[in-house]
């Protein structure tokens, strides 16, 4: 009798072994495919949202869920549109989330979509690390090393690494990940435009408004006339080496202004347009 008791209380302990190995073996699997799906077991996926600045709001396929930083584990692995909203800044994109994986998004928002920048890394099955970016033939280093130009798939062993997108009239953008064994990471990464110092640069003064100059003349100096026409009336007289506007040229004068902002005709033969240096 005592014999069948111990038998019974050993049976009783494999089986609560077995039930306990196989409750760590499926936490353990919850994010695996195959042998999830075998264990009957939901297959999941997970995204992770930063932003700068915080607390903006998240909406995934237009249902808002929270605040940044966001993360959600227990989410079906396909496509969402997600949405990042703060104070009147506004990204949104379609992101892939794969299987037992977890995406992340990282946006820098403003109102000024040529300010805005981030990036998306996304693990699949495969090996090394991909990179696309906006604008693309951006300049790539990896561990400081330059690996080409975007869109690029290079080989790359497991572990972290930097990664560093620059290109000419944009903000260099620097991004730390982990590459896990037998993943391929894909990185999308947009990046914001630079700002100009023009403190800096020499630019040459552009006069959108004609000008003529006047030259000598017989008299010393020049009829401005109320007509295109010598028998117009004489309203002023300007000398040799005054400039003046522009107006309009006609056959045999121009319409000038002069610097008190009478107008007039002179004749096109004692004036010539002035030349921007």
């Amino acid at each position: 009798m005592s014999k069948k008791v111990e038998y019974n209380k050993k049976v009783k302990k494999v089986i609560v072994y077995f039930l306990i190995i196989l409750s760590i073996l499926a936490l353990m699997l919850r994010f695996s495919g195959s042998l999830s799906t075998l264990l009957g077991l939901k297959k999941q996926s997970g995204i992770s949202v930063l932003s700068t600045p915080t607390e903006a709001t998240v909406f995934l396929n237009s249902q808002e869920v929270g605040k940044t930083p966001y993360e959600n584990n227990d989410l079906a692995p396909e496509q969402y549109l997600l949405k990042l909203e703060k104070d009147g800044s506004i990204w949104q994109g379609e992101i892939s989330l794969n299987e037992g994986t977890v995406t992340i998004v990282n946006r820098d928002l403003s109102k000024d979509q040529t300010s805005q920048a981030g990036e998306t890394l996304t693990l699949r099955k495969g090996k090394g690390l991909t990179v696309i970016s906006n604008p693309k033939d951006a300049s790539l280093e990896v561990d400081g090393k330059i690996a080409g130009l975007t869109p690029i798939n290079i080989n790359l062993e497991k572990g972290e690494h930097t990664i560093l997108l620059s290109h000419p009239n944009y903000l260099k953008r620097s991004i730390r990940a982990t590459l896990p064994e037998g993943f391929n990471l894909v990185v999308s990464v947009d990046l914001a435009l630079s700002e100009a110092d023009l403190t800096q640069v020499s630019t040459p003064v552009i006069k959108t408004t004609p000008e003529v100059v006047v030259k000598n003349t017989p008299t010393g100096f020049l009829r401005v006339r109320d007509k295109a026409a010598l028998n117009g009336k004489e309203i002023a007289q300007v000398k040799p080496g005054e400039t003046l506007i522009l107006l309009e040229e006609l056959p045999g004068w121009v319409r000038v202004r002069l610097t008190d902002q009478t107008e007039g005709y002179v004749s096109s033969t004692y004036v010539e347009k002035k030349t921007t240096p």
